[in-house]
């Protein structure tokens, strides 16, 4: 015994995605001037427009014939799904109280795109249609269904339902890597930190970059540093930011710390903190525009244990068996208050500390600095490295090392002739 059929419907249901059209390519037909193909009224000539070939580059596999999509394809996140939904009349009879609604089904959340709360067109002719056009900006990665349901009344008076499946790919248009660079002098107290973008595109066709912006976090102000430096409107990649497939381009900013009620400058927060957003609104296929924000860029500031020490001034080359000196600064990076003293030890094969160790610093309060100069002999020529101090905290018996602080160039004294 065969199976009961399926009701047949009244209605017919067609989607088609919205998407510019692509390039036809052809393949060109070319042949020398001294053959017979390409002499005579019959010959190449006649044939190439027919061949869809550029005019006055019959070389060129590009046509001047356009494709429509023959299916839904793979949209990228950023871009806006655009489809036409149409409901026919494909029988003889008026149906009556027609709802057509669409969802859109990803892997967290069903959206609502139309018909949700709509009232029912009150009927339909023969050969009659429902058309319309539906639009909405992807927001998320992987696998969306476009769920399309039809409710009708037929002329029997039983309500009559179907509905339709439609999936399709949303995949990553873009790969967004990002680097902090600090100021060197401080980089603990420091009130401006420098933001490097690196933006790939990832999708099988080139893109024009449109814009590039950094939206910064309400506690900090930005500069974009991709102009030109003798025009501000000139961008750096110039009048068309052309990005093939699998290209990178970079983009830098500055970042300072707005200054604090009472204080005349800014630091920035110290642990993670949230920098800004990127904003990137780019062009693909014919014009078609996508656009891309990213989730907020958290920064983590280095850390210097509880003290900082930095060079200030060294000179860059000495002869041999010479003294020279040199200026540190040590900062406190704690929240309490350290009783310091200097020790020197094994500075290297090339180098000896000058000096007493041993040497008592002081108290240095939270966010303080104090500038100490230390003096050496160099022993053996070429590129030494200072290392061997040793700042030493009294009150909880803790010792600092700080080795390879800096590198100094020692050289044979020169003869006079």
């Amino acid at each position: 015994m065969d199976a009961p059929r399926e009701k047949e419907h009244l209605l017919s249901l067609k989607v088609m995605r919205l998407t510019k059209p692509s390039f036809v390519l052809s393949c060109p037909v070319i042949c020398e001037q001294q053959d017979i193909f390409s002499r005579g009224s019959d010959g190449l000539q006649d044939l190439l427009p027919k061949l869809g070939s550029v005019q006055g580059l019959p070389a060129v596999a590009l046509g001047e014939l356009l494709t429509l999509p023959q299916n839904f394809g793979s949209i990228y996140l950023g871009e806006t799904f655009s489809c036409y939904v149409s409901v026919h009349n494909d029988s003889s009879q008026i149906v009556k109280d027609i709802l057509v609604k669409t969802d859109l089904q990803t892997s967290s959340q069903r959206l609502a795109l139309s018909g949700s709360g709509a009232t029912p067109r009150p009927e339909l002719e023969p050969e009659g249609c429902i058309d319309e056009v539906i639009q909405h900006e992807v927001k998320e990665l992987g696998t969306h269904i476009l769920v399309c349901a039809v409710n009708y009344n037929p002329p029997s008076g039983d309500s009559m339902y179907f509905r339709k499946f439609f999936k399709f790919q949303v995949l990553k248009p873009l790969d967004v890597k990002t680097k902090f660079y600090s100021t060197e002098d401080n980089l603990v107290h420091s009130d401006e930190v420098y933001l490097e973008a690196q933006i790939q595109n990832i999708t099988q066709s080139p893109m024009c970059i449109e814009k590039v912006s950094l939206e910064p976090a309400p506690e900090y102000t930005v500069t974009e540093l991709n102009l030109q430096p003798d025009d501000s409107d000139s961008s750096i990649f110039g009048a068309i930011t052309y990005v093939n497939p699998m290209d990178t381009r970079q983009y830098l900013y500055r970042l300072q710390a707005k200054p604090q009620q009472g204080s005349e400058r800014g630091t920035f927060t110290k642990g993670v903190s949230s920098i800004g957003k990127l904003d990137i609104v780019w062009k693909t296929n014919l014009g078609e525009r996508g656009r891309l924000q990213t989730s907020p860029l958290q920064r983590v500031s280095p850390g210097c244990g509880d003290i900082k020490l930095v060079v200030l001034q060294i000179p860059d080359s000495i002869t041999l068996q010479s003294s020279f000196k040199f200026l540190c600064k040590l900062t406190s990076c704690c929240e309490r208050t350290m009783d310091l003293k200097l020790n020197l030890q094994k500075a290297g094969t090339g180098l000896s500390w000058m000096g007493i160790s041993g040497k008592q610093l002081g108290k240095l309060g939270p966010g303080d600095s104090l500038q100490i100069e230390l003096s050496m002999l160099s022993t053996i020529p070429g590129l030494q490295s200072i290392s061997g101090l040793r700042i030493i905290d009294q009150n909880l018996k803790r010792t600092y090392e700080h080795d390879d602080i800096a590198q100094i160039f020692v050289h044979h004294a020169q003869t006079a002739a």
